[in-house]
Formats: C-alpha cells, sequence, structure tokens
C-alpha cells in the first residue's frame, strides 16, 4: 500500500471520529473527484475512493470552521444542481458535471482573488485541493499514473570501489 492508500487503511478510519461523513457524501465526493480527475487510459479519482480520503483529512486535520465550510460546501453543490437542473449531482450527465463545477470553479477563482486576510478558502477550493490530494498518493495515482518506480535504473551490488581524489 503507498500514501492515501495506506493512510486511510490504518487506524485513522476507526478512530475518534469514525466516519465524519456519510456513505451518500462520500460518493457524491467520489463523483465530484471523478469529474476533476476523469477516468482515461488511467484510473480516476473515484479508483482512488478520493471521497473516502477527504473524509479523514477533514476529520482529523480541518479545524471547526474549516469542517462547516466544507460541509456546507457540499450542501451547496446539491441544492444549486436540484436548482440548476432539477436533478441531484449524481444524476447529472458526465457534460451536465462538467460544465456545472466549470461554473463554481469561475466562482471560486473570483472568490479567491476578492478574498480578504482571514477569511476561510471557497468550499471548491477544498474540493480540488483533497481531490488532486488524495489521488496522486493513491496506489492508482502512483502507480498508474505516475509510472511510480520503486528502483528507478539498475542496481550493481558487486562493484569495485575506487578511492576519491
Amino acid at each position: 500500500m503507498i500514501g492515501a492508500q495506506a493512510f486511510l487503511n490504518s487506524s485513522f478510519t476507526s478512530g475518534k471520529h469514525g466516519s465524519f461523513l456519510s456513505q451518500a457524501q462520500i460518493q457524491l465526493l467520489n463523483e465530484i473527484g471523478e469529474t476533476i480527475l476523469p477516468q482515461t487510459d488511467t484510473p480516476g479519482a473515484k479508483a482512488a475512493d478520493v471521497g473516502r480520503f477527504m473524509s479523514v483529512i477533514v476529520a482529523d486535520c480541518y479545524t471547526p470552521e474549516e469542517q462547516g465550510v466544507f460541509l456546507k460546501g457540499l450542501a451547496k453543490i446539491q441544492q444549486a444542481a436540484e436548482n440548476q437542473y432539477g436533478k441531484s449531482f449524481l444524476m447529472l450527465t458526465n457534460e451536465e458535471r462538467e460544465n456545472f463545477l466549470n461554473r463554481i470553479d469561475r466562482e471560486h477563482i473570483d472568490y479567491m482573488k476578492n478574498r480578504k486576510q482571514g477569511e476561510q478558502p471557497h468550499y471548491f477550493r477544498m474540493f480540488k485541493e483533497l481531490t488532486l490530494s488524495g489521488y496522486f498518493t493513491s496506489e492508482p495515482g502512483a502507480t498508474q499514473f505516475l509510472k511510480y518506480n520503486p528502483a528507478p535504473g539498475r542496481y550493481d551490488g558487486c562493484t569495485e570501489e575506487k578511492p576519491w581524489h
């Protein structure tokens, strides 16, 4: 196991927080992550289970204020999808998801440009950062996308050591 996957399989997932997010919220985050980093010829964010990664990180590493921003952001995603499309985010087509999240990303960029000192980051920034961290430290992200090689080059165990001059 590498990185995030080993972390997720550790005692942290059954620690003091139990499961911070519901299975439905984790599924939603996996689908948001998959829209950000979709499967191509390599696995996407859903294959790395970024939703579960986010649940652990938000529970164990975020302040209560940041957790509030994150949870409100999840609710905003669902409500905005309902308002715009008349259905939940999970029921949107891939094209609708992409257009929808691109609009939220533009809002996020504007918010971050105008954010005042001490204000919390935009929830979508959290989603994007955690998607990237969870994916690239996961086994599928590290081994199939980044093409991790545990022993690059070659190993010559029996070589003659020459003195340095």
